[in-house]
């Protein structure tokens, strides 16, 4: 089946608002909780499943000469936060709902190394959302250039992160992975072969055109499927 964009955007968004606006919630809040929850999709989103490993919020915590290494999809302590609990995650925001208090989401956002693309930051939610003891918190992704006019990222931005994330590997990489075991890491998901949530048709295929350049310079080492040719 085709990639649709607008089908997986309504699709995250009714999954987003069944696991955060939850029957657990008192009938008078669930409208307020789901006009916050909807207004953040609007701003930030839509829902995703996972980011593309260049995406200024799994790299805010890693130092430049560290680009390229332990490379990550979905936030974790891994990617430098802590405290995360029942999250949902849209295009350029992490919305968390832990029990033991935000103090510790928050904290760990500030230590964040940052990024020089975007201002990664974390803000308590006044909203009720997943449970009436969670403490909801978002952290946004706010960047520093404009992005496409669907909110897409622009393929000059994309391809510059790209860049910096799959280049220095050539230090130490032996084999390099074809393009279709790494559009995971370089589309983000939902995805389609060329696009995603992330990034349109047009910047899809100015991803793959780079990231097939770098791996059939040889600078990675023999690609992965020709090992055994």
């Amino acid at each position: 089946m085709a990639f649709r964009a607008d089908v997986q955007a309504v699709m995250g968004r009714d999954r987003a608002i069944e696991y955060l606006v939850t029957r657990n919630i008192p009938h008078e809040n669930r409208p307020r909780s789901q006009r916050v929850l909807e207004k953040l999709i609007q701003k930030y989103g839509p829902v995703v499943d996972s980011y593309p490993s260049w995406h200024p919020l799994m790299t805010a915590n890693k130092d430049p000469r560290e680009w390229g290494r332990d490379s990550h999809t979905t936030p974790s302590h891994q990617a430098g936060y802590e405290g995360l609990d029942h999250p949902i995650y849209l295009r350029n925001a992490i919305i968390t709902c832990p029990y033991g208090g935000q103090e510790t989401v928050l904290k760990s956002v500030a230590d964040l190394k940052g990024h020089p693309d975007a201002e990664i930051t974390a803000e308590p939610l006044d909203a009720l959302l997943y449970m009436p003891d969670a403490h909801p918190v978002v952290i946004k992704c706010e960047w520093h250039r404009d992005l496409e006019h669907d909110g897409t990222i622009p393929m000059r931005i994309a391809s510059g992160l790209l860049l910096e994330e799959m280049a220095p590997c050539w230090r130490w990489a032996q084999v390099a992975e074809s393009w279709e075991n790494m559009r995971h890491y370089i589309l983000g998901s939902p995805r389609g072969s060329k696009s995603s949530l992330f990034v349109n048709q047009e910047t899809g295929n100015a991803l793959k055109s780079l990231y097939t350049a770098m791996i059939n310079s040889g600078i990675h080492g023999p690609i992965y499927a020709d090992r055994f040719k």
